[in-house]
């Protein structure tokens, strides 16, 4: 993932970048962490909504654990989740498979899969940034 999506997936996911973005203030932004739960939370393979306002889809794929942006990356509006695990903008039609790729157009960007890990309590981590 770009620097520039990263900032601009977390800004649109935190409400305080968008409230500074319009003034000449330099926006301060800071790392944080997101308690998305016990890793045990997310054991069967699919894709599971519960974060989509927070901006992201957490995603189990066999082995793999991930959080992937729930923001389209043509014209930041939300997307929905569907039964066979891709995703759907209703704003402008764009389609992603599940691990994100674009699968139809306008969007020519994949989605943005964010930082994760498990902690020391079985928790999976969401690394995002905030503004200050």
């Amino acid at each position: 993932m770009k620097r520039r999506e990263f900032i601009i997936l977390t800004c649109a996911t935190f409400t305080g970048c968008a409230e500074q973005s319009g003034s000449n203030q330099p926006i301060s932004l800071k790392p944080v962490s997101i308690d998305a739960g016990s890793a045990t939370d997310y054991a069967s393979d699919g894709v599971y909504d519960r974060f989509h306002d927070a901006g992201f889809f957490v995603v189990r794929q066999g082995p793999k654990l991930f959080a992937i942006s729930s923001i389209c990356t043509h014209r930041r509006c939300a997307l929905k989740a569907q039964p066979d695990r891709s995703f759907y903008c209703k704003c402008h039609g764009s389609e992603f498979d599940a691990s994100g790729h674009v699968t139809e157009g306008p969007a020519v960007r994949d989605l943005p899969v964010l930082p994760t890990e498990i902690d020391g309590r079985g928790h999976l981590m969401i690394k995002s940034i905030a503004a200050a």
